[in-house]
């Protein structure tokens, strides 16, 4: 073991769409955490590690800060939280334009109150105009006090994310590495399978569906006698109408999501996959303590 090495956990946080999960699979390099246009496409904390010779970086993507309004969202209110309570560092974006939220208000007095050292990342840098039109939110940022420092980026362009490794450095931790050289995420293959297909679930259906939808993989099996992995998968959503939508006319919708699902799969297991979904009605899941348990989301 080198006895130089050091390690940071390092928790994402921010108002949902400021595109945490676009720089979280930035700085790793990897495809992570599903990204859309949608607020709230982040649901539980995942995890990314980037390892720079004795530096190793956890990061942690959490979901949207935002008023919960059932118990999925206490829950993801909660994971936010204690990221930040359990980080070594924390990295806060902001959008460019636009005045603080209530909640970015909130969370910015909680770091303030806290020990945990705080940088403020002004993200989409690429929809500006020119640097001077960010200018408002970085001074405005500035005079809060609270942030270390507070950088310009892009998690589109890559502006500005590599600079950021540098500045969190000087937060981390002496001892071993929590993981392998290799490892970019401590994610299991099944969550990862389940998050791609919620994500093209997320790009092809209505605004109000997405939110009412969870993914649950049934079963995850390797044949013995090809290199096949065969993955069947359940989508719960909470009405019948929703149920007929996601399915589509003649299954076509269904059969939609399943395939551009199955092409990403095969990416990230690098092998054939043989993906069967089906559709359920779980009208209460997201007030339902044994159905969130059930699809994995941390109390």
């Amino acid at each position: 073991m080198n006895e130089n090495t050091k390690s940071i956990f390092v928790a994402i946080v921010g108002r949902p769409n400021v595109g945490k999960s676009s720089l979280l699979n930035r700085l790793v390099g990897e495809k992570v955490a599903i990204v859309t246009a949608k607020p709230q496409t982040t649901r539980n904390r995942i995890t990314g590690i980037v390892t720079k010779g004795p530096v190793q970086y956890v990061f942690m993507d959490t979901p949207g800060i935002h008023p919960p309004h059932n118990k999925l969202g206490q829950r993801m209110a909660k994971t936010a939280q204690t990221s930040v309570a359990e980080g070594d560092a924390v990295l806060m974006l902001f959008e460019p334009f636009g005045e603080f939220t209530q909640t970015e208000t909130e969370m910015i007095a909680g770091l303030k109150a806290g020990k945990v050292p705080a940088i403020a990342v002004v993200n989409k840098a690429d929809t500006a105009a020119d640097k001077e039109a960010l200018a408002p939110k970085v001074q405005a940022l500035q005079a809060l006090n609270t942030f270390e420092s507070v950088e310009v980026a892009s998690a589109q362009t890559g502006q500005g994310c590599e600079e950021l490794f540098a500045k969190l450095a000087n937060h981390a931790v002496e001892g071993p590495h929590y993981f392998s050289q290799d490892d970019y995420t401590d994610l299991p293959e099944k969550q990862l399978v389940a998050e791609i297909i919620r994500e093209k679930l997320l790009l092809h259906m209505q605004q109000e569906i997405p939110h009412g939808t969870a993914v649950e993989i049934e079963r995850f099996k390797e044949r013995e006698d090809k290199p096949i992995v065969e993955i069947d998968a359940t989508i719960f959503c909470e009405k019948k109408s929703h149920k007929g939508m996601i399915i589509g006319k003649g299954g076509q919708m269904l059969k939609t999501i399943a395939s551009e699902a199955r092409v990403d799969i095969e990416e990230l297991l690098g092998t054939k996959v043989h993906l069967q979904c089906w559709v359920k009605i779980k009208s209460d899941w997201r007030d339902n303590d044994y159905l969130l348990n059930s699809f994995g989301f941390a109390k």
